[in-house]
């Protein structure tokens, strides 16, 4: 019978329970990507007694699929390509997504962040948490800005990821931790109760902000 987390709560704590070793230390930070990785991180964080964060990356979808992602971006100008994908569209589209994506995730940076310092990973184990994995390509612009922010260790953490995705983060990231990779994957949302539209509102709520 397929594995079905209630909501991503309950996915934070069964992920918390396969990162049991990094509790109580103190170099540990728990990235939750916005929007739907946070509210799993929360309870990734809680259970470890590690301090949270958010990591803002966006998604650069297909035009006509906006789905299909062909690649992501992230601050500090990270830009990622999957080039199988983006060299079938015309360059002036990609670069109209591209500028779309990065005003929005200024945007976000600017809400989520206000009131609190900058992202700094000098020294840290950062354990980026997302509530699923599809192409993987959010997930490899994370794991790069998690680098360049100076984090000594990259963990991946993921309730359920797709075969393909699983596989090619495992290159990028020191260590994924996906409990559910299953062989028929479809769409993240298929492996939850509860998977709603994460709001601004929710996400500077759990991260202790005023909204």
């Amino acid at each position: 019978m397929e594995t079905i987390y209630r909501d991503r709560a309950e996915a934070g704590a069964v992920l918390a329970d396969e990162l049991a070793d990094l509790a109580e230390r103190p170099d540990v930070i728990v990235l939750g990507l916005v929007r739907g990785g946070v509210p799993v991180a929360a309870a990734v964080a809680d259970r470890l007694g590690a301090p949270l964060d958010a990591l803002v990356v966006r998604k650069l979808g297909v035009p006509q699929a906006p789905e299909v992602a062909f690649g992501a971006v992230g601050p500090g100008g990270v830009r990622v390509l999957n080039e199988e994908i983006a060299d079938r569209i015309d360059p002036a589209q990609v670069e109209v997504v591209v500028q779309a994506e990065i005003a929005e995730l200024d945007r976000r940076e600017r809400r989520y962040r206000t009131g609190r310092p900058p992202l700094r990973l000098e020294g840290r184990t950062a354990v980026t948490v997302d509530d699923g994995l599809a192409t993987g390509a959010t997930a490899r612009a994370a794991v790069t800005v998690a680098r360049r922010l100076g984090a000594t260790r990259v963990v991946l953490a993921v309730p359920v990821g797709a075969p393909e995705a699983y596989r090619a983060l495992a290159q990028e990231a020191d260590q994924v931790v996906c409990p559910l990779v299953p062989a028929e994957f479809g769409a993240v949302s298929r492996f939850y109760v509860d998977f709603h539209e994460v709001s601004d509102e929710e996400v500077t709520a759990t991260l202790g902000g005023t909204g």
